[in-house]
């Protein structure tokens, strides 16, 4: 009987120690299968301009009002993270052309959230946002949320040119504008002697 009780307590601990901190920056594979395999329900359309959609980097911000913290979650499309009891999942990120004004950054996400439906009820995954979030517009679409906050903050991709233009561009700033500036003439220079007044006789 003392073995099955002190089992109990053990894993009782063993529940009770996670802390905020091992709850920081969890992996994809902390995602519940059931969330990871739910539909997107977008297709990702590839530009025939750009980097690829599978190889763009989004950075996502995650801010849970409850402690006032904040996070930045950078992800691949299809990546998901998990923080807490908060799913984050990316389905895909873009960003406006490059001569397009003014300029945009926008991501697919979905939100899942791990809360109960009611108080007698056990704790579910519940999905409660998934649509286009935009860096410049941020009022288009809102993760409505009494705990989580998700917006976007950027999506790494290029463009053909530019990288030539970065490079162009690089070069010339480190190049001096215009003509130096000639040395001065190399001659004898006069002793304080020479050049002061001459001394009343």
């Amino acid at each position: 009987m003392r073995r099955v009780l002190a089992l109990a307590v053990v894993v009782a601990l063993a529940g009770c120690s996670r802390g905020a901190g091992d709850e920081a920056e969890a992996t994809a594979t902390d995602v519940p299968r059931a969330v990871a395999s739910a539909p997107i329900g977008i297709s990702a359309v590839e530009s025939r301009f750009g980097t690829p959609v599978k190889d763009r980097v989004a950075t996502v911000g995650l801010l849970n009002k409850r402690n006032d913290e904040i996070q930045d979650l950078v992800m691949k499309p299809g990546e998901s993270r998990r923080v807490g009891n908060v799913i984050v999942r990316l389905a895909s990120c873009e960003r406006s052309l490059p001569w397009e004004n003014p300029p945009e950054v926008g991501a697919f996400v979905q939100v899942f959230v791990e809360e109960r439906a009611a108080l007698d009820r056990p704790l579910a995954w519940r999905k409660v946002f998934s649509g286009w979030l935009f860096k410049n517009s941020p009022s288009l679409n809102v993760v409505e949320h009494p705990v989580y906050d998700v917006w976007v903050k950027d999506c790494a991709m290029k463009f053909p040119g530019e990288e030539e233009e970065a490079a162009a561009s690089a070069s010339s700033a480190a190049k001096p504008a215009g003509k130096p500036a000639a040395a001065p003439t190399a001659g004898p220079t006069p002793s304080p002697a020479a050049t002061a007044a001459p001394a009343p006789e």
